[in-house]
């Protein structure tokens, strides 16, 4: 692979031209970086290749313009930019694609090489979203960055007869192996690979850690809220049969194959409306209203995230995990909860979201000032978010590898504060995209206080160093001090905050959802 630059006067300007294994691709310069977008990491997954296994990408004559991002996979109506609705968004089905920022496609650079995979509750994104535009990372740090889009919603997850489970996690794993093959005529280093990751994106970054297909194709990992929901093999072929039936279709990809891949979504978007009415079959997962997660199958993905991190499956790779102090606000927000919740959901929600060992009783004499909308978020998020994620960090500390663990408690404008520090607060903080997607909502109006401006190149600052060198800029993590980095107006690094919770769930597992009835 070479990087080929026009001489002469005008080379500076000159579009730039990078040649990947299949094929040579042209940028742009902007803003002191060199951008490429759509570039396939994957063949088309549609005809005889859909719901299968990525396939490499052909090969092209001449010089593909790189200057579009490729279309968004197939997916249900778009929430908040995290959809296929971003603009100048070319159709087509070419949706596993890959973009480059690099400060110089230099193929002697060996630039840190950070890889974004978006979140989007396993049902939603694209990586063209211009939340996701990272050339602020790119430039503030001096690393490549890479975003890639994977399937989603039922061409990525559902668990179907004639199907490997977890294609969307396929399509991630291919897109690090092009990557390790392609990045270095970029100007990045194969070989210092970070990958991170928000809510389904951290989970995905999580399954990673634990799939043999993955190992040595990153050195580092950020996960920034995990959900903590993953599911058996026996649950995930029932969610199969019911979103099948919402089409008329059984489970298998000789029916769904038969729908057009842009129509599909709409079986899973039913049944997300009526999810509820499976409580009894499907538990815990019925109220998340999402039908798609990574399957814990015993062979894509052996076993879960927290069992291959406590057997010792990260401990040669790094690790940031984190999460905001009051995710579940965003959906109580969303759903115009917002001090509507009652003593009966209150009650509903802990007895079914607290783990045994402290059951309802355990939660309201923790916070015996709680009222019941505040019960109500705290036992979501805690089981949801804060949970798993502070519980990956003690099972890679478990395994032998080493941790470092923040939590976001800075609130967004929004509402005079009334989000707090909200799930997906950290997309428009560490991107610094504050006027697309999430950054509208949390950042009404445009304002963005200078705390915010901080806090934002302090989050950038510390992800680019990590990917440089492996320390963030404040200690790992450890089971007797529990110092974490808290990021707020003025960053501390003191004991974990959520120290009331954290007792509440020591010792739960984390075990794949299973079929109850």
């Amino acid at each position: 692979m070479t990087t080929t630059e026009p001489r002469g006067p005008m080379a500076d300007s000159a579009p730039p031209v990078v040649r990947t294994e299949a094929g040579a691709v042209r940028g742009r310069r902007e803003d002191g970086l060199t951008v490429f977008r759509g570039i396939p990491f994957a063949a088309p997954p549609v005809g005889k290749a859909r719901f299968q296994a990525p396939r490499p990408a052909p090969a092209w004559e001449g010089v593909r313009d790189a200057y579009a991002f490729g279309p968004p996979p197939p997916q249900e109506a778009a929430f908040l930019g995290r959809g296929g609705d971003a603009p100048d968004v070319p159709a087509g089905d070419d949706w596993l694609t890959v973009n480059v920022w690099t400060p110089d496609p230099d193929p002697a650079a060996h630039r840190p090489v950070m890889v974004w995979i978006y979140g989007g509750a396993y049902k939603l994104g694209q990586a063209g979203s211009p939340g996701y535009d990272a050339r602020h990372i790119a430039h503030d740090g001096d690393v490549v960055v890479v975003s890639l889009n994977y399937r989603v919603g039922i061409e990525g997850f559902v668990h179907i007869e004639g199907a490997p489970a977890n294609r969307g996690l396929l399509d991630q794993v291919a897109a690090l192996e092009w990557v390790r093959d392609n990045i270095t005529a970029f100007g990045g280093d194969p070989g210092q690979v970070t990958v991170f990751g928000e809510s389904a994106g951290a989970g995905s970054v999580a399954a990673l850690l634990a799939m043999p297909s993955a190992s040595g194709l990153f050195r580092r990992a950020i996960a920034q809220s995990v959900p903590g929901t993953y599911f058996s093999d026996a649950l995930a072929r029932d969610i199969a049969t019911a979103i099948a039936a919402e089409a008329g279709l059984r489970p298998t990809v000789g029916d769904l194959a038969t729908v057009d891949p842009r129509q599909l979504p709409s079986a899973g978007e039913a049944l997300g409306q009526k999810m509820l009415q499976y409580l009894d079959r499907w538990g815990q997962a019925a109220p998340t209203l999402t039908p798609f997660s990574p399957v814990v199958d015993g062979e894509v993905l052996p076993v879960t995230p927290w069992q291959a991190l406590a057997a010792g499956a990260g401990r040669d790779v790094e690790l940031i995990v984190g999460h905001n102090r009051d995710e579940f606000r965003l959906f109580l927000a969303m759903g115009g909860q917002l001090g509507q919740i009652t003593e009966e959901q209150a009650r509903g929600a802990l007895r079914m979201f607290a783990p045994s060992a402290a059951g309802e009783d355990g939660y309201r004499a923790a916070f015996p000032d709680a009222s019941p909308g505040e019960l109500f978020e705290r036992v979501q998020t805690d089981w949801l978010f804060n949970m798993p994620s502070h519980h990956l960090a003690e099972a890679q500390l478990a395994g032998g590898g080493r941790a470092h663990v923040y939590e976001l408690t800075w609130p967004a404008p929004a509402g005079g504060g009334a989000l707090g520090a909200c799930h997906a607060l950290d997309i428009p903080l560490l991107f610094g995209t504050f006027a697309a997607d999430l950054g509208i909502m949390l950042f009404p109006g445009g304002e963005v206080p200078p705390e915010a401006e901080a806090l934002s190149a302090r989050f950038r600052a510390s992800w680019t160093a990590f990917a440089r060198t492996g320390d963030p800029g404040w200690p790992a993590y450890d089971t007797q001090r529990r110092l974490v980095q808290v990021l707020d107006a003025e960053p501390q690094v003191r004991a974990y905050p959520e120290e009331v919770s954290r007792r509440m769930w020591e010792g739960y597992e984390f075990a794949p959802m299973p079929l109850l009835g």
